[in-house]
C-alpha cells in the first residue's frame, strides 16, 4: 500500500481527491495547518491519518518524518506561490503533483528540471482541469489540421458546489490585474474578469444556457501558442454561477484596472460572506467547454467539446487527471522531471472515471464558412490582388503590421467625434491590426502606438455592415484590378435609420502597391464639421 501525503487534503478539492485515492487503495497522509479540521475529516476514514503541515513552514520536516510514496499539494492558491514543496521533494526524492492552475506557477516548474531528473523522480504541476485535462482535449482537437487559428475555452461553476477559501482567493488574486494574452499574432494585455460573455454548454439539449464569463489567467494562455501549428490565439474564461456575482466581480475589477485598488484579496472575508449568504441559490451544473478554429487544407474547421456535469459532482472533474497520474507515478510509469502537465494525458485516460459520474462530454465539428469578404464579394475575390485577399482571408484570429499617418480634424465638433470613435491624435505610428472572427462577424481592432480604436464588420446580403458603438454604416464592395473601395450605402444609429443626407462622407480604398504591400485610406467627412479623420498606411501579414 503507497502513503501519499495530499497538503490541503480536507480542503474542497482535496477532500475529494483524498476519497478518491483512498477507494484506490493507497493510505492517505490527510495534512494541512488546521490539525482539528484534518482530525474530523479522517475520523471514519480507514487508511486516512491527519497531519499537521504548512506547506510554506517547516513541510521538509513533516516530509521526512512520515517519508511518503508520492506528495500532492491539492491546498492552494497558487498565484504567487514558491516552491518550496517540490523543491523539498526533489531533494528527498520524493515524486510530486499538484493541482495547480496559476500560470506563472505551473510554466515555471520546468526550472527544476535538472535537478529533478538527477533525482530520478517526476515532478508534474497542473494535474487538474488546465492544463491537464484542457491539454489532452486540445491536442485531440487538433490533430489532423495543418493549422490552429484560434482556441476559446470557458469555464463555468455550479453556485451550490463552487468555491471554498482557496479558489475564492484565486480568483482575486487575478481580477482587474494584467493578462498576457496572444491575439492577432502578438502578445496582448487584457484584464481578468473583463471581456464578459455568455456561453452556452449543452451537451445533448442539457447543460448550461448563457452562462456569464470572464478572462481568467491559466497556463494554457502560454503553453498553447507554442504547442499548436499557426501559434493560435488563445482565451480562458472562467465565471460563477450567478449574474448578480459575475456583474458584481466585473464591476469591482474596474477600481483595479485602473490602479485604484492593488488587489481585491484584501475583500477576501467580506467577500466570502456575501458568497455564503448565496450559496444555497442557484442549481448543481457545471461545465466547460472547448471550441478550437483551424484548417486541414484549405477548409475551414470548427471542433466544439463540452462536458457538463449534474448533481453537484463539478468539483470531482478537477481531481481526476492527478488521480490518474498518482497511479502512474507510484507504479513507475511516468518519466522523472519537471514539467506541466499540459502533454501528460490523452482524453481516453479520463474515461472510466467520468463513466462513474454524472456528467456528459461531447465533440461537435461543423465546416467554417469562407471569411467575410470573400462571401460578400463571392467569385469577386479571388480577383483581387494577393495582399489584399490575404488581408482579409481570416479564419479565427490573424494579425497584420506595419506604419499609418492619422490627421484629425481641428473642428471641436470633429474633435468629440474623434474622441469619441478613440481615433487616434495627428501624427505617425508603428500600426498593428488584430483580426477577430466570431459566428461570422470579424472585430477589427487597430492599434496606432499606444492608441487603438475596434470595429465590428459583418455581413448583410452583398454589403458589409462596420459598426462603432451604436452606429453602423453599410458599404458596397466595387472592386477593381488593383484593389477594392467600399462606397456607403446606408448607416443607422441605435439600430434606427438615419437619412443619407445626414451622412458622414465616406472615402475608404484598400490596394497592393509597387512592392506588394496592403495600402489603405479611409477619409471620414461630416455635414457642416468638416473633417474628422484622415488615415493611410500599409499592413504586411505578421509572420511567424
Amino acid at each position: 500500500m503507497s502513503r501519499i501525503l495530499v497538503i490541503g487534503g480536507y480542503g474542497g478539492f482535496g477532500a475529494r481527491l483524498t476519497r478518491r485515492l483512498l477507494a484506490a487503495g493507497h493510505e492517505i497522509l490527510v495534512a494541512g495547518r488546521n490539525g482539528d479540521k484534518a482530525a474530523a475529516f479522517c475520523n471514519g476514514l480507514d487508511h486516512a491519518e491527519p497531519v499537521v503541515a504548512d506547506r510554506d513552514h517547516g513541510i521538509g520536516l513533516v516530509m521526512a518524518r512520515h517519508r511518503p510514496d508520492l506528495v500532492i499539494d491539492a491546498a492552494g492558491p497558487f498565484q504567487g506561490s514558491g516552491y518550496i514543496v517540490p523543491e523539498a521533494c526533489v531533494a528527498m526524492s520524493i515524486p510530486y503533483l499538484d493541482l495547480a492552475d496559476a500560470r506563472d506557477f505551473v510554466c515555471g516548474i520546468d526550472a527544476l528540471d535538472q535537478q529533478a531528473r538527477a533525482a530520478r523522480v517526476a515532478i508534474i504541476s497542473g494535474a487538474s482541469s488546465v492544463p491537464a485535462l484542457s491539454g489532452a482535449i486540445v491536442r485531440r482537437l487538433a490533430a489532423d489540421l495543418s493549422q490552429v487559428d484560434s482556441i476559446e475555452m470557458a469555464l463555468s461553476a455550479s453556485n451550490r458546489a463552487s468555491a471554498g477559501k482557496s479558489i475564492a482567493e484565486a480568483m482575486l488574486s487575478y481580477i482587474g490585474q494584467p493578462v498576457r494574452l496572444w491575439r492577432g499574432k502578438r502578445w496582448e494585455t487584457v484584464h481578468g474578469w473583463q471581456e464578459l460573455r455568455r456561453e452556452t454548454m449543452l451537451v445533448e439539449g442539457i447543460g448550461l444556457a448563457g452562462r456569464l464569463v470572464g478572462i481568467a489567467d491559466v497556463p494554457d494562455h502560454a503553453i498553447a501558442p507554442e504547442a499548436l501549428p499557426g501559434r493560435p490565439a488563445v482565451t480562458f474564461r472562467a465565471g460563477t454561477e450567478l449574474d448578480f456575482q459575475m456583474a458584481s466581480l466585473w464591476l469591482l475589477s474596474w477600481p483595479v484596472r485602473w490602479g485604484w485598488l492593488r488587489s481585491l484579496l484584501p475583500l477576501r472575508r467580506a467577500l466570502m460572506v456575501l458568497y455564503r449568504a448565496s450559496a444555497r441559490l442557484g442549481g448543481d451544473r457545471s461545465g466547460m467547454t472547448i471550441t478550437l478554429e483551424g484548417r486541414r487544407g484549405d477548409a475551414g474547421v470548427e471542433r466544439r467539446w463540452t462536458i457538463v456535469a449534474t448533481n453537484g459532482e463539478g468539483p470531482e472533474i478537477p481531481t481526476l487527471a492527478a488521480e490518474i497520474l498518482a497511479g502512474r507515478i507510484l507504479a513507475g510509469r511516468v518519466t522523472p522531471g519537471a514539467r506541466h502537465a499540459w502533454y501528460e494525458m490523452e482524453p481516453e485516460d479520463f474515461e472510466p472515471l467520468f463513466a462513474r459520474l454524472a456528467v456528459r462530454h461531447e465533440t461537435v465539428e461543423r465546416a467554417v464558412p469562407p471569411p467575410l469578404y470573400a462571401r460578400v464579394m463571392a467569385a469577386r475575390f479571388e480577383r483581387l490582388p494577393p495582399s489584399v485577399r490575404t488581408l482579409h482571408n481570416v479564419h479565427g484570429d490573424d494579425g497584420a503590421a506595419g506604419e499609418g499617418t492619422v490627421e484629425r480634424g481641428s473642428n471641436p465638433l470633429a474633435r468629440l467625434a474623434g474622441w469619441l470613435v478613440r481615433f487616434p491624435p495627428s501624427g505617425t505610428y508603428p500600426l498593428h491590426v488584430s483580426f477577430a472572427e466570431r459566428n461570422g462577424a470579424e472585430t477589427w481592432t487597430r492599434r496606432f502606438g499606444r492608441h487603438r480604436f475596434h470595429s465590428t464588420l459583418s455581413q448583410r446580403g452583398d454589403r458589409i455592415v462596420e459598426r462603432f458603438g451604436p452606429l453602423r454604416f453599410a458599404f458596397a464592395l466595387p472592386s477593381y484590378d488593383q484593389g477594392l473601395t467600399m462606397e456607403l450605402a446606408g448607416w443607422s444609429a441605435f439600430g434606427i435609420p438615419v437619412p443619407r443626407f445626414l451622412a458622414p462622407r465616406i472615402e475608404a480604398r484598400e490596394w497592393q502597391d509597387e512592392v506588394g504591400r496592403f495600402r489603405f485610406l479611409v477619409a471620414i467627412r461630416a455635414p457642416l464639421i468638416g473633417a474628422i479623420v484622415r488615415y493611410t498606411g500599409w499592413l504586411l501579414p505578421v509572420s511567424l
